[in-house]
């Protein structure tokens, strides 16, 4: 429980009465650590609560407290004998983690998630339901739970998994084999990081894109020299590789700064904007300026530039002349 600030700080007094009130003659070693303080901030605290009370401040007004034999009691504080309830926000961040949670992997007791999930949604009623829609407690698309399970049991008995992904990018489905390295949530979405022999390199799979997954006789062998991406500002990370894309956006396309992260935004006369994009993948930028069609121009580099007019010349030789 943190320490810090007048608002926590009252949060704490108010959550450490009721506790208190239920377990007269705790250690006072034993309450601060179920508290998540330190003792010397407890006997603060319990200073602190010696002082409150009704209206008044006579002596049976106030909250009567002694723990001088490093036992606390408590009494005169039936007012607020009460646990404090969750409000929606708090629901909706406990539900948010018990549910990330059951989609890692490792050794979570998962009955036990199941039942405090089940019994926080059943407490909180609607409020849940109410929380859930403000802040999306959902985060992304669920992958399926066999497709889950038999990521982690690769994983745990290491063992190379055979995978048939949709690629959205290409719009096309990938057969490849992978040696498992990890699962990881990101954004909202799980991820299998692993070698994946097609590339010849190490691959993320977002996991609700699995289309099939199968848990090979083979044991799993990871290149020594595999690295993991470093996944603590998210996904993507530049590489000397990337492609790196100018692009003069008219204000119908001003959504894709929001939407993509820009390495460079700039106004321009008229409204305008000038973006720099960074992708591993230049097909996936000729596809982009494709879809913004007049609302935006590829400038640089010149030769992505001339990919995109030769596509849209491409795209425009299928359809008949218009007489």
């Amino acid at each position: 429980m943190s320490t810090g600030g007048a608002s926590a700080h009252l949060a704490r007094l108010l959550a450490l009465v009721p506790y208190l009130l239920n377990r007269q003659g705790i250690p006072i070693e034993q309450a601060a650590k179920d508290a998540g303080i330190t003792v010397e901030q407890l006997d603060k605290d319990l200073w602190t609560l010696f002082m409150c009370g009704l209206p008044g401040g006579m002596p049976d007004d106030l909250i009567d407290a002694d723990w001088e034999d490093g036992l606390v009691y408590l009494s005169n504080a039936d007012t607020i004998a009460r646990p404090l309830r969750l409000a929606p926000e708090e629901v909706a961040t406990l539900l948010v983690g018990l549910r990330l949670l059951a989609q890692l992997p490792g050794s979570h007791d998962r009955e036990a998630l199941d039942k405090a999930t089940a019994k926080l949604q059943e407490v909180a009623g609607a409020a849940a339901g109410m929380a859930d829609a403000r802040v999306g407690v959902g985060g992304g698309t669920a992958p399926d739970s066999t497709v889950l399970d038999g990521a982690r049991r690769a994983l745990t008995e290491r063992r190379r998994l055979h995978l048939r992904y949709y690629v959205p990018g290409r719009d096309e489905t990938t057969e490849r084999d992978v040696e498992p390295m990890r699962l990881a949530l990101v954004d909202g979405h799980t991820y299998l990081e692993g070698w994946c022999h097609r590339a010849e390199e190490v691959r993320l799979f977002r996991l609700d894109r699995v289309l099939a997954l199968e848990v090979l006789d083979i044991a799993s062998a990871v290149p020594a020299d595999a690295v993991a991406h470093n996944l603590d500002e998210g996904l993507f990370s530049p590489s000397a590789a990337d492609t790196v894309a100018g692009l003069e956006l008219e204000r119908a396309a001003h959504w894709v700064t929001e939407y993509y992260p820009c390495e460079e935004v700039a106004e321009l006369e008229g409204g305008r904007l000038y973006v720099r994009l960074r992708s591993g993948d230049p097909e996936w930028m000729v596809r982009l300026a494709l879809r913004l069609g007049p609302t935006a121009r590829l400038v640089e580099p010149p030769e992505l530039a001339e990919q995109v007019r030769a596509a849209a010349a491409a795209a425009l030789a299928g359809y008949p002349e218009v007489v």
